[in-house]
């Protein structure tokens, strides 16, 4: 019996992702944010978890999405990332979390193949679950920019 992967969906806007779970360390709601001048758009600022400052983005606007108050289901998902040289610690924002699951098909459908400019590599693949799309998020690829600030500060 192969073993199936394991994924955390979450709700932005009206879209269903997905991020690995091996990579997803916690979830809190939302805590209060300090933010941080001169900071990217989507970086919106540090936490703290049991004493150590995460970086948290904007999976909104990360995404190219107009940015949203917070409601009682904004969580903020804490992911452990493979960094350049360490393992790198960071923070989602992200509308709603809904549960951990396996998808269902174990293979996912790869990033459509679309003339222009856009090309999908922040998409690990497409996967289906109860009959709607999930998008995978590849989420060292989305989130390369900020963890090269973050290492950098």
């Amino acid at each position: 019996m192969t073993e199936q992967a394991q994924y955390l969906t979450l709700g932005v806007a009206e879209e269903l992702f997905a991020a690995p779970i091996e990579k997803v360390h916690e979830i809190l709601d939302m805590p209060t944010i300090a933010r941080l001048p001169q900071a990217p758009a989507n970086l919106l600022g540090m936490i703290d978890v049991r004493g150590q400052g995460v970086p948290v983005v904007d999976l909104r606007l990360t995404l190219g999405l107009p940015s949203a108050p917070d409601t009682e289901n904004t969580r903020v998902i804490v992911l452990a990332l493979a960094g350049t040289d360490s393992e790198l610690r960071l923070g989602l924002r992200a509308d709603r979390v809904f549960e951990v699951t396996v998808l269902d098909e174990a293979e996912l459908d790869p990033p459509p193949s679309v003339a222009g400019t856009w090309s999908g590599r922040c998409i690990a693949g497409i996967g289906r679950r109860n009959g709607k799309f999930v998008t995978v998020l590849d989420l060292e690829t989305l989130l390369g920019s900020v963890q090269a600030a973050a290492h950098a500060a």
